[in-house]
């Protein structure tokens, strides 16, 4: 059974910094995607960050494009998440995702197969 589990969600004010982290179990073979999404209070997840791995490319959406960053270490099959000059508008859940598969350019949520529970960023003075 495979499982996500992501720790450093919290509470700043803008301007600051928080790092999440994942760490994924439970699947042998090598994921394909590591990454993040956001879903804001009434509004549709999205993605935000993202590693293909065996491609050995990254992808960043538009508004988080130098400011987040994204790593992963496939030895601990983790994935980060550094988010610097936080904006409220970054505020929303945060999901790790993953994918076993061949997955598109850029992601989506559809073409994730494993989620975690998520953890809550809130970005206010």
């Amino acid at each position: 059974q495979v499982q996500l589990v992501e720790s450093g969600g919290g509470s700043v004010q803008p301007g600051g910094s928080l790092r999440l982290s994942c760490v994924a179990s439970g699947y042998t073979g090598g994921y394909n995607f590591l990454g993040w999404f956001r879903q804001a209070p009434g509004k549709e997840r999205e993605v935000v960050a993202g590693v293909y791995i065996l491609a050995g490319k990254t992808y960043y959406a538009a508004p988080v494009k130098g400011r987040f960053t994204t790593s992963q270490d496939t030895a601990e099959n983790s994935v980060y998440l550094q988010m610097d000059r936080l904006k409220p508008e970054d505020t929303g859940t945060y999901y790790c995702a993953a994918s076993i598969k061949p997955t598109i350019w850029p992601p989506n949520e559809y073409s994730m197969d494993y989620w975690g529970q998520g953890t809550l960023v809130t970005i206010s003075s």
